[in-house]
Order: C-alpha cells, then structure tokens, then sequence
C-alpha cells in the first residue's frame, strides 16, 4: 500500500516537472498559475544559460573600464547634494566583501576628480568621463535590445538625452533611497526613542532601502531597452532582481570567513578575483531580470518556445509567406503600416518567431521598417518593392540568396550531379512559384 502511494506521488511529481520544464510552453492559457510558471521557468533557465552567462563576462570587463568614472560620477552628483559621505558609505554596503578594493578606488577618484577640476584637464577630463560612462550605456542598451530582439539603437540625439538622463536618475535613486532611509531613520527614532522600538524601525527601515533597490531595477529595466516597457512588468522583475541581489549581498557578508582565509593565500591580490566574481554575477542576476521583464510582457506570445527552435523548413516557409501576405495587403489596403505587436495579437503567432521572421525579410529586401512616432519608439513595416512583382518565387529566390555560398574550392566540379539535380528542382519550383503573387494569396480579416 505504502509502495503504490509512493509510487502514485512520485509519478504526479514527474509529471508535474515535464509540464513545469517543457509542457507548459504548449498551454497558451491565461491563467496566472501558468504565467507563474513560466516565469519562473524562465528565471531559472535564464540563469544557467550560457548566452546569460557570456553577455554578463562581456558586461563585467566593460563596467571593470568604466568602474572609476562611474565611481567619480556618483561622486561628483554626491559632492553636488552634498552627501559624499552617504554615498561612499552605500558603495561600502552595495559592495560587500570589497572594502580594500573600494577604499583604492575611492582614493583614485579624489586624484581623479582633483586633477579633472584643474587648468586644462578640466576638459579632458569631463570629455574622457562621458565618453567612457556613454560607451558603457552603448553596450548596456545592445545586451538589453539582445534580450529584447530589437535591431535599432537610439539616434544619437536619443542616446544624448536618454543617456544624459539614465545618468541623473539612476545614481539620484540610489542616494535618495538612502538618503531619505537615513534621514527618517534619525528623525523618528528621535520622536520616539523607546528601545523596544529600535529593532522594529531599524527593520522598517530596511525594507525601505530593499524597495528602493527594487526601484533602481525598475527604472533599468524601463529606460534601458529601445522601446516600450510596461511599468508593472518592469516593477515585478525589478523586484525578482532585487530580491537576487540582497540575497547575493547577504551571502557576500556571510562568507566573510571564507574571504579572510582567501586573502591568506593571496595577499593583497585577493580583492581582484572576488570583485570579478561579485561583479559578473550581478550583471547575471540582472541580465536575468531584463530576460523577465521580457517574456512577462510577452507571456502569452512566449510559447512554443522549444518548437521554435526546432522548427521544420516547410513550416517556416508556411509562416514567412504568411506574414509577408500581411505586410503587403496591408499596404495595398492603405492602412497604416503593420506593427509587430498587431501580427501576434491578431493571428496568435509567437513573439520570437515573429520577430525572426520581420528580421529575415529586411536582410533580404523585401520589407522595410519605418518610424511611426516622433521619438523613434514605435515601427512599422511595408513592402520594401513593387507588391506587384513579389511573388512567391521572388521571395524564395531572395531568402535563398542570404548569407555565403561558391566558397567550397571545386565543388561544382566534385559534385556535377548534385548541382544539376538541385538546380534543376529550384528552377521548377520557382517557375509554379512566380505565378503566385503575394498580394491575391488569401488570409483572414487583417483589418485592425
């Protein structure tokens, strides 16, 4: 009997982990319980994924450059406030298990903001400190627009404005979230100095200070990527992230021990690698959360994600023309241009494939992407020729020409047959597929 409940349990158990691991891509309900699990599908798989986990190396050795300006940066806004003291005082807690490292760092910035203030470097200075803060906010917006399948980067006026203000905000969040915790911190346990009270205000605190990180995610979150992000996808994510970083804080500070005995063995190079591993698992707990943010906001079009990456030919074909008949009759129609947002609602196609499939037809000419709005966020896309000469042979004959070929020496030569029999059948099949044109191919009401 024990055995068969056993049994029983450890069946439901299996069952309920393929549907957790891959089932649940297959079930396009709307109910939170499924979204539930594929977020945390997704924050688990995000995490070991090796694409993560090389971005987040890539973003470690960029911010190790651009560490000391940004340090100067946070400097400079907290000398602006007048809350230096504040500021090296959050850096100390945000970097747990660093202290040698952040006083040489904060020694380096005094030198460096001292001699950027002075005579001619004054120029220089600022120049080289915007420019290495800029090129890490350029590489911080492609690993998001990655994230994101997004192709364009802001214009340069765009990036000057947006940048300028990411800058502002971002370091702001921080000193006001521990400036105000601080601040009414004192100021009530002044009004009520009753020990007891002490631990429970200490811990209101605290919370205060974990909401305000979980803001300074959000506002990454929102303003990092090259378009629109929903504020309670980017809040929820904000918080996993926040929740991730506390966590790698606390064990940080816990294994203070396991540092003191690390730096027995190396030195006064022992700050170097610990840094280097604090540092690329942050940037995976927020790649991770940026990962989140995305499929929450795409949840309902995030299915199918093993099937999209097995996908057959024929069915990619099927899927291609398909959305290539929408682009087109929507023109023809004299609509405005198509959105890819309206191609998922409307005919359910997932997100990912979508966004392939736009990315496939403008590398090889058959579609263009234009601007729909004044600030560049939102896209369009019409037919990039003729719609009367697009046909399904045109289409074909334009994928099939991407990428390289004729590089293999003597290979037409080794293999005469094979190339006349391939040859042969393309010839045919493009001979029936230029009698079909795109435009008269027959698709459900693509009226929006």
């Amino acid at each position: 009997m024990a055995n068969t409940w056993i049994t029983r349990l450890t069946g439901k158990a299996r069952a309920f982990w393929d549907y957790a691991s891959h089932g649940v891509w297959s079930d396009s309900r709307a109910k939170f319980s499924v979204n539930f699990i594929k977020t945390v599908n997704i924050a688990v798989k995000s995490f070991f994924s090796a694409d993560v986990q090389t971005q987040a190396c890539a973003m470690t050795y960029r911010t190790l450059l651009a560490i000391v300006p940004a340090f100067a940066m946070l400097v400079a806004i907290g000398r602006g406030f007048g809350v230096q003291d504040l500021i090296e005082t959050q850096i100390f807690d945000r970097m747990p298990g660093q202290q040698s490292l952040v006083e040489y760092l904060m020694r380096f910035v005094d030198k460096y903001l001292d001699s950027s203030t002075q005579g001619v470097f004054i120029g220089i200075g600022l120049v080289f400190l915007l420019y290495t803060l800029i090129s890490l906010m350029q590489s911080m917006e492609n690993t998001f627009n990655l994230i994101w399948n997004i192709r364009e980067r802001r214009t340069l006026w765009r990036q000057i404005t947006d940048y300028t203000a990411m800058l502002l905000i971002l370091p702001i969040l921080l000193v006001l979230g521990a400036g105000v915790s601080i601040f009414l911190s004192e100021t009530i346990q002044g009004m009520f100095n009753i020990p007891f009270m002490t631990p429970i205000i200490s811990s209101l605190f605290e919370i205060g200070s974990f909401a305000f990180t979980c803001l300074f995610f959000t506002a990454l979150f929102m303003l990092m990527p090259n378009t629109k992000v929903r504020f309670w996808n980017a809040l929820v994510s904000g918080f996993i992230t926040g929740i991730g970083f506390t966590v790698l804080q606390w064990l940080f500070i816990s294994g203070q021990l396991w540092v003191s005995r690390y730096n027995a063995v190396y030195g006064g190079f022992a700050f170097l690698p610990l840094f280097l591993l604090w540092m690329q698992v942050v940037w995976v707990i927020i790649l991770s959360g940026a990962l989140i943010c995305y499929a929450s906001q795409n949840i309902f079009q995030y299915t199918f994600t093993d099937q999209i990456s097995t996908i057959s030919r024929s069915y990619s074909d099927k899927v291609t023309v398909a959305i290539t008949a929408v682009v087109v009759q929507r023109f023809l129609a004299k609509q405005p241009p198509v959105k890819q947002y309206e191609i998922i609602e409307k005919y359910g196609i997932p997100s990912r494939l979508v966004s392939n499939v736009l990315n496939l037809l403008i590398d090889a000419g058959i579609i263009s992407r234009v601007v729909l709005d004044n600030k560049g966020d939102v896209y369009g896309y019409q037919p990039a020729v003729d719609p009367s000469v697009l046909t399904i042979g045109y289409l074909r004959r334009q994928i099939r020409h991407l990428g390289a070929s004729g590089f293999i020496p003597n290979f037409d030569a080794n293999f005469p047959g094979v190339v006349k029999v391939i040859d042969h059948i393309n010839d045919s099949v493009m001979h029936q597929a230029d009698q079909v044109n795109i435009a008269d191919i027959e698709i459900s009401d693509f009226r929006y």
